[in-house]
């Protein structure tokens, strides 16, 4: 099954459950072939717990669930040694961290000691502990969420968390149509109790590595580049992307040019990636918060301001 392939079904089998969410859906399908993670910041019912349980499902990957809360220590996500009498040695137990896709619900409710034993899960897909080191499974992927209305409790993210977070997306409240088919989706039962996986851990790996082949003209190169240096320096701004934000664009733009079934990138998919990959990378000046200005606000200005390359076809591999 070819990439374009595993991403329709995959989408196609997470709308049996969450309805009218497909463009939050295919961006976190594009994180993950990115080998990226997703922070979904929304108010509570929305679904996001829903997505994330319908995507592990589809995938046939293990999936753990940390319910962050005040009193979780960093050694229950990451593990702990523990002393075996019989060898007279240090074992290591895994946490609940050793798993492909981690759900970490309402992870602004720890605190900063736990929030920052996933800077290293998130960059460097390992855990150390007392000096042992182990891998993380592959794939591997976290995807958080927060509530942005309540405050009361919470830790806010720092910004060197915040940039390990490849996406940030929100799903929204649904329509009234989309309402009511929620309603009969579920009236019986419900409908991620009978998901089925359509793809498998090696069809994702394959996937990983089909991004990483898109051709991206070195013309797209400057124009992220362009983009970057331009909301950095923008007058509202305090702090702008990092080159990380940039090297998360320009894997975006591949898996976004991937899904429309082309082996090479075009400005077009930089620009429809440029806020979900961005906006949360972004800092704004106090004043700039008080005229209720937004970051998404800043990319799209810098967007409208950068000229657009057009890249030969010739160039093209």
């Amino acid at each position: 099954m070819d990439s374009a392939a595993i991403f329709g079904a995959v989408m196609d089998n997470m709308e049996k459950v969450i309805v009218g969410k497909r463009k939050p859906m295919e961006l976190i399908l594009i994180a993950l072939a990115c080998e990226g993670h997703v922070l979904i910041e929304d108010v509570p019912g929305v679904g996001k717990t829903s997505i994330v349980s319908s995507l592990a499902k589809s995938l046939d990957l293990s999936f753990n669930r940390i319910q962050f809360t005040p009193d979780i220590l960093p050694s229950d996500i990451t593990g702990f040694s523990i002393y075996n009498q019989k060898s007279g040695e240090f074992e290591y137990r895994q946490g609940a961290v050793m798993s492909n896709i981690i759900l970490a619900d309402e992870i602004n409710r720890t605190s900063p000691k736990t929030q920052s034993s996933l800077l290293e899960v998130m960059e460097e897909r390992q855990v150390t502990v007392d000096g042992i080191t182990c891998k993380l499974p592959r794939p591997f992927m976290i995807m958080a969420t927060q509530n942005p209305i309540d405050y009361i409790g919470t830790y806010p993210l720092p910004e060197a968390q915040m940039d390990r977070f490849f996406i940030k997306i929100s799903i929204g409240y649904p329509t009234i149509m989309e309402e009511s088919d929620i309603l009969l989706r579920f009236q019986y039962e419900n409908p991620i109790d009978h998901l089925k996986p359509v793809a498998g851990r090696e069809d994702i790996i394959q996937w990983q590595e089909k991004v990483r082949t898109v051709h991206v003209d070195r013309s797209l190169c400057n124009y992220i580049s362009t983009l970057i240096d331009g909301m950095r320096r923008h007058r509202d701004v305090v702090l702008g992307p990092s080159p990380r934000g940039s090297l998360a664009l320009f894997r975006a733009c591949q898996a976004f040019a991937l899904f429309q079934g082309r082996d090479y990138a075009i400005p077009d998919d930089i620009q429809k990636m440029a806020i979900p990959v961005l906006e949360h990378r972004i800092i704004l000046k106090q004043e700039a918060k008080l005229k209720k200005i937004n970051p998404s606000d800043i990319i799209e200005e810098v967007l409208r301001n950068t000229r657009v390359p057009v890249v030969d076809d010739n160039e093209r591999k």
